[in-house]
């Protein structure tokens, strides 16, 4: 089966404690919400320690037109999209040689908070010597599901193509969408919540010769993947575009969703591959926030324990959309042994749920 060899961030310079983060917002929404203080109890709650952002809090303090965050967006992205890119392969913690960029197949580039065409992978493919062949497969609009989505059709192009080496690249600059003038709850709580981050993974083929180039003993192989979508739930995350941009779409009922919609699909997908929830060892969630990992444990009956990974990328990162599972694979990835089996899952628009099962295999 397709495997995951290499997983690599690029973490943008600027951090923001979270008491910064929530007197910023004390500042912005006080005049719009009488009882304010009980509503940035959110930034605490939360457990969120520290973020990054590709910009610095001055940089939020002032409006900026969609036309100038989009031209903030392309211009950050690719800067990191690269480092990303160049961590990826060229990790001494994965890889035992460096994979030479003409011999990457394939881009799935995820992003949904900025707006590209030509798209940021073609713009990279400018700076790396990536062969002119490689294939790109812009995706836009998964939101926080982006990134378990990209492995997954990465997956179903390596089962394709067996010798190929694809890389899975999410770009998420949340910051970049802030609305100085948007005073609603929704955007009171993104704004404790959302942050930037960037990760490339590289997935490789049956056939693509990976003791050549692979460093660990044992990597995640991708055994199956199952995208499902409730009906009926447009609603309940992704964003609003307006003249002045995009605007969060965050429902409070999130949590909720969660706790009865998401073990029947577990236990369906599971099922299908002759496993059941305890023949898990590891639980690679996308932490949208402490409520969501609450939920999680909640719906899923898990130790607690199984999640805490989750919560530490969460807690020293906060929500990076697409991007936040990756690193929380990354971390697996540095742990996992042979024969364990890993759930890895995430939650985006639609609303929909992305879900990989993986073994570690030698």
């Amino acid at each position: 089966m397709p495997s995951i060899v290499s997983v690599a961030e690029a973490i943008p310079v600027h951090v923001l404690k979270q008491d910064e983060a929530m007197n910023f917002a004390r500042d912005l929404f006080s005049d719009s919400f009488h009882d304010i203080e009980r509503l940035l109890k959110a930034f605490h709650n939360g457990q969120i320690e520290k973020r990054h952002f590709a910009k610095g809090l001055d940089w939020f303090k002032a409006n900026k037109s969609f036309a100038e965050r989009n031209q903030a967006y392309i211009e950050c992205a690719v800067e990191l999209g690269t480092e990303a890119i160049e961590n990826c392969l060229k990790s001494n913690i994965f890889l035992q040689k460096e994979i030479p960029y003409n011999e990457i197949d394939a881009i799935f580039c995820i992003s949904s908070s900025g707006l590209a065409t030509p798209s940021i992978e073609a713009r990279i493919m400018n700076k790396l010597p990536f062969s002119q062949h490689t294939k790109r497969i812009p995706i836009w609009g998964l939101g926080c599901a982006g990134g378990a989505s990209g492995l997954s059709r990465a997956h179903e192009y390596c089962l394709a193509f067996p010798h190929a080496k694809v890389l899975v690249l999410s770009i998420e600059l949340c910051s970049l969408t802030f609305q100085r003038n948007d005073r609603s709850k929704s955007n009171l709580i993104g704004t404790s919540l959302f942050a930037d981050g960037v990760a490339c993974a590289l997935v490789t083929g049956d056939q693509a010769d990976r003791r050549s180039f692979q460093k660990m003993e044992t990597v995640p192989a991708i055994i199956a993947t199952q995208s499902t979508m409730l009906p009926g739930s447009l609603d309940v995350m992704g964003w609003e575009v307006r003249d002045e941009g995009l605007f969060v779409v965050f429902s409070k009922d999130i949590p909720t969703i969660i706790a009865s919609w998401l073990k029947p699909n577990v236990t369906e997908f599971l099922l299908q591959n002759e496993l059941a929830i305890t023949d898990l060892h590891h639980f690679i969630a996308h932490p949208g926030g402490k409520k969501v990992i609450d939920a999680y444990v909640q719906s899923l009956q898990f130790d607690p324990e199984m999640t805490k990974i989750s919560l530490e990328v969460l807690k020293q990162y906060g929500n990076m959309s697409a991007s936040t599972i990756l690193y929380v694979l990354k971390r697996f990835m540095e742990i996992g042994q042979a024969g364990e089996y890993g759930l890895a899952t995430a939650l985006g628009p639609g609303f929909s749920s992305e879900m990989l099962l993986i073994k570690w295999e030698e």
